[in-house]
């Protein structure tokens, strides 16, 4: 990953920016590139992490408007947090039993759901090499998948959906390919009964190289913003 290209202070300084940037976070029209932000210098500063999950979780206790714009903006961040680090055994303790108690306040809320999201995502998190894109944040927002367009050598383009935990892990028919774009891609090409391997390459201006296995999707996508 390419380092990034901002300064920070010292980390006491920087908890206290992110609490100013959730504040603001609760009635920004727009919070896409406020929550990339609040990523990226979790990204960067590791120590962090635990800060703003804890931050999170108390905003979202007992909010003066369950479920208005405000309390749904903490929970959207809240479910790309929980699709980019996994916090320290017992803030995620903690966290689980926040999610449980949601649920179990309002059943069937947009509150219930995003706590039932940020549940399984924690469940498959292993860590990102980069912040979630633009892209990303927002259908993480809605609770979907986004969809990815893949080209193939002398065939159309295939768009298939994939998560933010989407590796390009080995399949027994095709390399460098997740299970489920694998059983897409070569479905649509024909090439079920093929026994030849396929690669999936990661490709700009400046360079061309495969997907490793262990490589997130979503990973790729968000150098490509």
């Amino acid at each position: 990953a390419a380092p990034s290209p901002r300064s920070y202070t010292t980390l006491r300084d920087e908890a206290v920016k992110l609490f100013n940037s959730l504040q603001q976070l609760e009635s920004e029209q727009d919070p896409v590139p406020l929550m990339q932000g609040v990523l990226q210098t979790c990204l960067d500063l590791p120590p962090l992490v635990d800060e703003i999950y804890c931050q999170l979780v108390k905003q979202t206790t007992e909010p003066p408007a369950p479920g208005g714009q405000g309390d749904l903006h903490y929970w959207q961040l809240l479910t790309c947090m929980s699709c980019t680090f996994l916090p320290s055994p017992p803030i995620l303790h903690f966290l689980h039993f926040h999610l449980d108690r949601t649920e179990r306040r309002f059943p069937g809320s947009e509150m219930a759901k995003y706590a039932c999201f940020i549940r399984e995502a924690l469940g498959k998190t292993k860590g990102r090499e980069c912040v979630p894109s633009l892209e990303e944040i927002l259908v993480l927002m809605r609770r979907q998948e986004m969809i990815c367009t893949v080209h193939c050598p002398g065939a159309p383009a295939c768009s298939v959906a994939i998560s933010s935990h989407t590796t390009a892990e080995e399949s027994p028919s095709v390399a460098f390919v997740s299970p489920q774009v694998a059983r897409e891609l070569v479905s649509r090409l024909g090439l079920s009964q093929s026994p030849n391997l396929f690669a999936l390459y990661e490709q700009s201006r400046r360079r061309e190289q495969p997907v490793g296995n262990t490589t997130l999707l979503a990973d790729v996508l968000t150098r490509f913003e």
